[in-house]
């Protein structure tokens, strides 16, 4: 189902939030996703900057879709989430996301995903999260 989705709008997630965040899948591969963000008003907080949760939804979600690329038998949950932030992005901009596996345990697998504003050629945040096979 993922590798459909490249260069689709995010509608067709079974994730209600992936879908409210609307990303288009640039990059598919086992273990590291690349989707795009178009920031949108409702993604701002009241200096009109892309919101600190939003950002760490987007690695969050990101960070969980990974797994599913990587068609694991099961459901896998955040155990942790670590965001570092280091810019700001703006309504209208659009952000990267990319995730990649560093671990890939029998029962814990750790990810990391960076946020870069590619126009501007800047890392807006980095975080990392386990994930446990749920079962």
């Amino acid at each position: 189902m993922l590798r459909a989705a490249i260069n689709q709008p995010g509608q067709q997630s079974p994730s209600p939030f992936m879908n409210w965040l609307n990303p288009v899948a640039r990059k598919i591969e086992y273990g590291a996703l690349t989707f795009e963000y178009t920031i949108r008003h409702e993604m701002t907080n009241p200096a009109g900057l892309l919101h600190g949760g939003v950002m760490a939804g987007i690695i969050d979600d990101l960070i969980g879709a990974t797994v599913y690329s990587m068609e694991k038998a099961g459901h896998y949950v955040t155990v942790n989430l670590a965001v570092d932030y280091f810019a700001m992005a703006y309504e209208g901009d659009v952000i990267e996301a990319t995730s990649r596996v560093l671990k890939n345990g029998r029962k814990v697998i750790h990810i990391e995903c960076e946020i870069m504003n590619p126009a501007k050629k800047r890392l807006l945040a980095k975080g990392h999260s386990n994930l446990m096979r749920a079962d």
